[in-house]
């Protein structure tokens, strides 16, 4: 079914080109609809209502990537022109399948189409807009798109979408891979907003949403730190999915298990260390090109002398975007407040992570975290999930981060500077 789908989108693409050269009326413009709405329905004969999402480079057909349109450039091109989720109901006609690709067009060459011959309103067969949160119907609803345009909005969306992500795994077992990333993009946007890296951290307003929370910060340090060490795009944006996944697993913690203000039993460890194992088989099971990602999943627990969490039986190195991840997930834990501790300033941490460069931290990435943060002090910006994240001109106060869950089983005093506490 997915080469259909390729099929499809090929012509779909031919038919709006052929269509920015030839008036309506014209034979050529005529055969070149008729080819690519057969070819629509050919598809439709085996999926009625085909969904696709443009991310970048990467086509998304319903929840699977289409490997034959890998770089395929008009995947960029429709999400400039404002069409990153497109979906078409059963009944969709031809002259509404015209019409639509006339919108299209209209969208990427302004001047091929008279405003007059635009359709005022959005076909109701044919949906599309940008990708955000799913409404009831599974389509993106008007009042919830994010608007991208400028640095000017909060995380709001982004922390819904976890939220229901977390949701969506708890009820199928099946990860929506298209949200994670298309909430991966939208936090590189918040970042790159302004002529200078912003690090957008979300606050934490309510106990239990901590992972959630956790979650969206992990990403974008973990992407900021990709970036600051000089990986390409590509990497850093799968840095970014990783960072945000990395904790998937804990879906499957009773919720009374993850947010105890005391110490964890026996019983409770041994429910709470299974986090990454099942964090790792979640996404694997999701989409096995998500590899690295369910690769650091199961090893964002694990130090650099061995220690930690699952136990391997055979020594190996951890893959760098674990060592990466394990170093901004322990930092983001430490910096914010505990029922039984104070969140810990910017330098204490940094201060931790530098005394543990080697047994428990990757040295380098360490030292190069440590830098970045101490180098880019100013552009780390506290943002509420409703307010907008403000722009970076003035310095940024200090970040301040307020109540969170508890660690795994952590004592009530604050763990020594040679044992670094991370997320639980």
């Amino acid at each position: 079914m997915s080469a259909d789908a390729a099929r499809f989108l090929n012509g779909f693409a031919q038919a709006i080109s052929t269509m920015g050269l030839y008036a309506e009326g014209h034979p050529a413009r005529d055969r070149v609809v008729d080819s690519s709405y057969g070819l629509l329905r050919r598809l439709q004969e085996k999926d009625p209502t085909p969904q696709f999402s443009f991310l970048g480079l990467d086509v998304i057909y319903g929840q699977v990537a289409l490997r034959e349109l890998k770089e395929w450039d008009w995947g960029l091109r429709l999400a400039e022109a404002g069409v990153q989720r497109l979906e078409f109901a059963a009944d969709t006609g031809r002259d509404e399948y015209e019409s639509f690709l006339s919108e299209v067009l209209a969208r990427l060459i302004p001047q091929a189409i008279d405003s007059t011959t635009r359709s005022p309103e959005r076909r109701s067969t044919i949906k599309f807009g940008a990708i955000g949160v799913k409404g009831s119907e599974g389509v993106v609803r008007a009042d919830e798109l994010l608007p991208t345009a400028t640095i000017q909005y909060s995380l709001g969306e982004e922390a819904d979408t976890i939220r229901w992500l977390h949701e969506e795994v708890q009820i199928s077992g099946e990860l929506p891979l298209i949200e994670a990333e298309s909430v991966v993009r939208s936090l590189s946007v918040a970042m790159h907003g302004d002529r200078d890296i912003v690090i957008p951290l979300l606050q934490l307003k309510e106990f239990d949403q901590y992972t959630t929370t956790h979650s969206l910060n992990v990403s974008v340090l973990s992407m900021a730190l990709a970036e600051f060490i000089g990986l390409g795009p590509k990497d850093v944006r799968g840095f970014g999915v990783a960072g945000l996944l990395h904790d998937l697993g804990k879906v499957r913690i009773p919720l009374e298990v993850l947010t105890k203000p005391g110490k964890l039993t026996d019983d409770e460890w041994a429910i709470m260390r299974r986090h990454p194992s099942d964090g790792a088989r979640i996404i694997y099971e999701s989409d096995r090109q998500l590899d690295l990602a369910s690769a650091v999943a199961y090893e964002h627990h694990i130090m650099i002398n061995g220690g930690g969490y699952p136990t391997r039986h055979f020594r190996r190195d951890c893959h760098k975007a674990s060592r990466l991840v394990h170093i901004c997930d322990v930092y983001d834990a430490l910096r914010t407040r505990r029922p039984y501790r104070e969140a810990w300033d910017s330098e204490r941490v940094l201060a931790n992570i530098q005394s543990g460069a080697g047994p428990d931290f990757d040295h380098e990435l360490a030292t190069a975290f440590i830098q970045m943060m101490r180098q880019w002090e100013r552009r780390v910006a506290v943002v509420d999930d409703k307010e907008p994240l403000p722009h970076m001109s003035p310095p940024a106060p200090e970040v301040t981060a307020p109540a969170a869950a508890p660690a795994e089983g952590a004592p009530p005093e604050a763990p020594p500077a040679a044992a670094p506490e991370s997320a639980p």
